[in-house]
């Protein structure tokens, strides 16, 4: 069995993050999305991974080379535009072969991984295998119908008017018959070949499409709310450790991770939290769910509920909350500038300026 890892979206909801790198890899409790998708990929038995790149294919190349400190052996799989992801299935036909596969996008996160889900499939083989979840806004998802049994029955692209609140997972298994299901595939009303309209064109055979639906903790991390939602969740479950330096004037309270080469001093840290390696923190506070990328400056500042990426600097300021910072981002107090009023007034005015 192989995974096809789609990782060549745009992310033009994380702009402007994802003007200077992709989506998949801005990091949650400082590492990036995308290797908790291959940590999931290989946790499952699973060797052999195509990932779909597009304009950001360098930068995902230098961030997952070879695929050896996964224990994954990966092949690069161009697409010259996000035209769906039934087009990357349909790109990527000559490197699955008639091998079964997972189709896993690289922006997703689910809590607890995809093994047990493997092996259901592995045991079981149906044709193909989606994951549910209920959601409050199906209309931003690919949707399903179920019926009484709750077998899936018909499934939607993005819909107006949404006939579920159940929205398809971005995890799905296949069997090699997708292949003939995406090559009678014609763009969509948004222009792509969508998977959805794969997994109908199964259900219409009818071939056997089987539905799980988690309760647990899954998000699709295309928006900041979301990030900052999956860095609080992954938060809850670091190990605590302290491998930087931490002086006497400093406290640090709860499930606390200070990374190598970080320096706390006359500060106080609340967790869950984690402070990247070569971080400094000097006479600040650092809140609960809170990551702080390698080598950045906090000083005489506040933070909490955030994410700040690498080489940042945080100087002088008040609280900043339910924040994500990018990449060598300072934040520092404006300049004072005298205060005044500027007035034109007619004859017999009266005018109360408060002091």
């Amino acid at each position: 069995m192989k995974a096809l890892v789609l990782s060549g979206g745009a992310g033009t909801r994380l702009r402007p993050f994802t003007h200077t790198s992709p989506k998949q890899l801005v990091p949650v409790a400082n590492k990036p999305v995308l290797y908790y998708v291959l940590e999931d990929i290989a946790q499952a038995g699973i060797t052999e991974v195509g990932i779909v790149v597009g304009e950001t294919a360098n930068e995902i190349r230098k961030a997952v080379g070879s695929g050896d400190r996964f224990g994954l052996r990966v092949t690069y799989l161009p697409q010259e535009a996000p035209l769906g992801l039934a087009h990357a299935v349909l790109i990527a036909r000559d490197y699955l072969g008639e091998e079964d596969f997972v189709m896993y996008l690289g922006d997703n996160f689910v809590v607890g991984g995809i093994a047990e889900l493997v092996d259901k499939f592995r045991a079981e083989r149906p044709d193909a295998q989606i994951l549910l979840t209920r959601v409050s806004d199906p209309s931003s998802f690919g949707v399903a119908e179920t019926g009484w049994d709750g077998r899936v029955v018909a499934l939607e692209e993005k819909p107006r008017h949404p006939r579920s609140d159940l929205a398809v997972v971005g995890i799905y298994l296949f069997t090699p018959v997708v292949h003939e299901a995406v090559r009678t595939l014609t763009p969509s009303r948004r222009g792509e070949l969508e998977i959805t309209d794969a997994l109908q064109w199964l259900l219409d055979k009818p071939y056997d499409v089987r539905s799980t639906t988690i309760s647990g903790y899954w998000k699709d991390t295309g928006n900041v709310a979301d990030m900052l939602e999956v860095n609080r969740s992954v938060l809850d479950g670091i190990e605590p450790g302290t491998e930087g330096q931490v002086d006497a004037a400093s406290e640090l309270v709860g499930r606390v991770r200070i990374e190598a080469g970080a320096q706390i001093r006359a500060s106080r840290i609340v967790g869950p939290a984690v402070i990247g390696a070569g971080t400094v923190v000097t006479g600040s506070y650092v809140g609960p769910y809170t990551s702080i990328a390698e080598n950045c400056s906090i000083e005489d500042s506040e933070i909490e509920f955030s994410i700040m990426l690498g080489d940042s600097r945080l100087t002088g300021t008040r609280r900043v909350q339910h924040s994500l910072l990018g990449r060598n981002v300072t934040v520092a107090p404006a300049p004072r500038v005298p205060a005044g009023s500027r007035l034109i007034l007619g004859d017999d005015s009266r005018v109360e300026i408060s002091s």
